[in-house]
């Protein structure tokens, strides 16, 4: 009897172990202010200003003041923080419902797609003021710089349009309409080309600049309603969200075919390339930031599903540190207005 009640206790102690071991494998990574995964590492976060439980939208980083600008769609609030210290340095209001952002180089100025109201604005980052709204067509969305024509190109998304911004005179020179929902546009400094995803059809158009023309329409085979886009211009690629059939699709901007299709979690909604580690980082909704890696222009691969907060659909990349930016409206369900700082996680590949 003594040997079955030691082997009891032993079996006891035994389940008690793997039961705290599960324990902590389920909860204290969640509950850990240092998140780790196989390429991401939370190391800061901090409370926003605002209102908690509104939706955010686009973030973009100004790598001249060193600010990362974030769009608080809900309450219609540009955020401006340090990068240096992680410190909100204005809350700007009065951009209801603002989603892109568009930072330009040289001008301190930042564009907003403002979609309450139709409008795009124009922010100076000296005085933390709107200098100027420009009205646009419909859902004022996703935009890019193309720097050697001083343009600011604007998706108008309901619009089925693309508003073409100089940022020498602050004034929209042209709308380019098109026959179909435009998703996010990309400036190629490869081509010099300006490339807008069509997602009710599929394609992905490409716009002369020069001119504001557009050239041609390409079928992107394998996706079905392409919405965010990134871009590596150095190899020709671009990274297209296709969140019809949950697929990052690399479509060739050379040969204008898709190369890759890899699966995507529910809720992708905006991409980023970091060209430093060849990282493809796609922010989704249902709770993950998926991680690819270019091998090379025609070979890609998913690193990881790097869980996170659900509702957490966009994100920017310090491309000087590597460092990624989510904010998050929620935590574990219960509303928050928080910017969440990854660092990169780079393995060592001298070990075997």
């Amino acid at each position: 009897m003594a040997f079955i009640g030691s082997k009891t206790r032993l079996g006891r102690t035994i389940l008690e172990i793997t039961v705290s071991i599960v324990v902590f494998s389920v909860f204290g990574a969640s509950s850990s202010s240092c998140v780790r995964g196989q390429t991401l590492k939370q190391v800061a976060k901090f409370d926003l200003p605002g209102p908690e439980g509104k939706r955010f939208d686009y973030l973009t980083v100004d790598d001249e003041d060193h600010f990362l600008l974030s769009a608080h769609l809900g309450p219609g609030i540009l955020y401006v923080i340090d990068l240096r210290s992680n410190k909100v340095v204005k809350a700007i209001p009065g951009l209801p419902r603002i989603t892109g952002l568009e930072y330009v180089p040289g001008t301190h100025k930042v564009y907003t797609s403002d979609w309450g109201e139709e409008k795009i604005a124009v922010v100076d980052l000296q005085s933390m003021t709107v200098t100027k709204r420009l009205a646009t067509a419909a859902k004022p969305n996703g935009s890019t710089y193309a720097a050697p024509f001083h343009k600011v190109y604007v998706s108008d998304t309901l619009g089925k349009a693309v508003a073409v911004v100089d940022v020498t005179k602050d004034e929209i020179v042209k709308t380019i309409e098109f026959a179909s929902e435009t998703g996010t546009p990309q400036y190629d400094s490869s081509s010099r080309k300006v490339y807008v995803n069509l997602r009710n059809t599929s394609e992905v158009a490409e716009i002369d600049p020069a001119t504001d023309t557009l050239l041609r329409k390409y079928p992107v085979d394998g996706c079905q309603f392409n919405h965010g886009m990134a871009i590596d211009s150095e190899q020709h690629r671009a990274f297209l969200l296709c969140t019809g059939n949950r697929s990052l699709t690399v479509f060739a901007l050379n040969t204008h075919k898709s190369i890759a299709h890899l699966p995507m979690p529910a809720g992708a909604d905006v991409v980023k390339f970091d060209p430093g580690l060849r990282r493809i980082y796609v922010a989704c909704s249902s709770g993950f930031i998926s991680v690819f890696e270019e091998k090379d222009a025609d070979h890609y691969q998913k690193l990881e599903d790097f869980p996170v907060e659900k509702m957490v659909h966009s994100l920017a990349v310090d491309l000087a540190t590597h460092r990624l930016y989510a904010p998050e409206q929620e935590e574990r369900g219960a509303p928050v207005a928080r910017m969440v700082v990854y660092e990169a996680v780079i393995p060592d590949r001298s070990k075997p």
